[in-house]
């Protein structure tokens, strides 16, 4: 019985936090991304998927370094304690949510390891001078795009190769490499751990600034900046993949008005948005570090009496 009430409680903390928090970033996530439109668009993105996946790190934080230790050093386990209804029902709830979101990553980890399979299995390596393996595929779409997430390659298609002249092909495999560099495909993977209604808008937001991002990163100067552009004006002309496939990442996708958007970026492209991002010294985050590491060495007893009244309270 102890066992089983430690479990529900941890479980009904965690989908109470997660879901708190997830309110919270649907309301105001748009008004974070209002206030960072004068920063470069990759720490816009950066930004965003940090607001997605914090209500899922805030709650495992809190649940497994705050409400497990708090029941198991100040709960009695002599006292013979009902489970109530209410963390009962949360708890059922929070495992439900934790297993919904590994199913769901696991599920689309196979649907996209048999599609990439089926793409490749009359693929044949090009040599490009990509950091990463460039795969010419016997079908025209899709034209380019990123896939795997360990060990990633670009899939090229013959139709794609053709339309393309050197240039624009070269700033269009940089676009790809960016995505590699930046872990994109791992973000969309951690993506559907995370499940909750209403954060769609926030998703096709930061997939946006994403494809923004990887489109700043393969160009240096207008001339490869309007490369890119024509690549994706050509590509699009070859037809988007439909539905686009999961845990990729495409050059050309829907929908229509991102890759105007995308497009009019380039052609007025500035030296602005090349100009490196400030580095913090590494001495200011150890400060940092040891310093919430030191707050909560001092206060963590004292949090754990009072996340344990927390929980008791919950329980009654």
């Amino acid at each position: 019985m102890f066992a089983a009430r430690g479990i529900a409680i941890s479980f009904s903390v965690f989908v109470i936090v997660y879901c708190a928090l997830s309110l919270a970033v649907c309301f105001f996530w748009r008004k974070v991304r209002v206030y960072c439109q004068k920063h470069p668009v990759r720490r816009v993105a950066d930004l965003l998927f940090v607001l997605r996946m914090a209500p899922l790190a805030t709650a495992v934080v809190i649940t497994a370094a705050f409400t497990v230790p708090s029941f198991l050093l100040l709960e009695p386990r002599a006292i013979d304690e009902p489970l109530g209804g209410v963390p009962l029902v949360l708890g059922v709830c929070g495992a439900l949510l934790a297993v919904f979101g590994v199913v769901n990553a696991g599920l689309a980890m196979r649907r996209v390891s048999r599609t990439i399979s089926r793409w490749t299995s009359q693929s044949h390596p090009i040599e490009r001078g990509a950091p990463v393996p460039v795969l010419r595929i016997s079908l025209t779409l899709p034209p380019m795009t990123v896939a795997g997430i360990f060990h990633p390659k670009v899939l090229l298609s013959g139709a794609a190769e053709f339309v393309l002249t050197d240039g624009e092909l070269h700033t269009a495999l940089n676009h790809e490499v960016a995505h590699v560099r930046r872990q994109d495909n791992l973000k969309k993977l951690l993506l559907r751990c995370v499940v909750f209604p209403g954060m769609a808008a926030l998703e096709a937001a930061w997939l946006e600034a994403t494809e923004m991002a990887a489109d700043d990163a393969a160009v240096s100067n207008a001339g490869e900046a309007l490369d890119l552009a024509a690549a994706l004006i050509k590509l699009s002309r070859l037809g988007p993949v439909e539905p686009p496939l999961e845990l990729t990442a495409a050059l050309v996708h829907a929908p229509v008005s991102s890759m105007n958007a995308r497009v009019e970026r380039l052609i007025t492209w500035s030296d602005a948005r090349r100009v490196p991002a400030q580095n913090h010294s590494p001495w200011l985050s150890v400060v940092v570090a040891l310093t919430t590491v030191a707050i909560c060495a001092v206060t963590y007893s004292q949090l754990l009496v009072r996340v344990h009244t927390a929980t008791e309270w919950l329980v009654r």
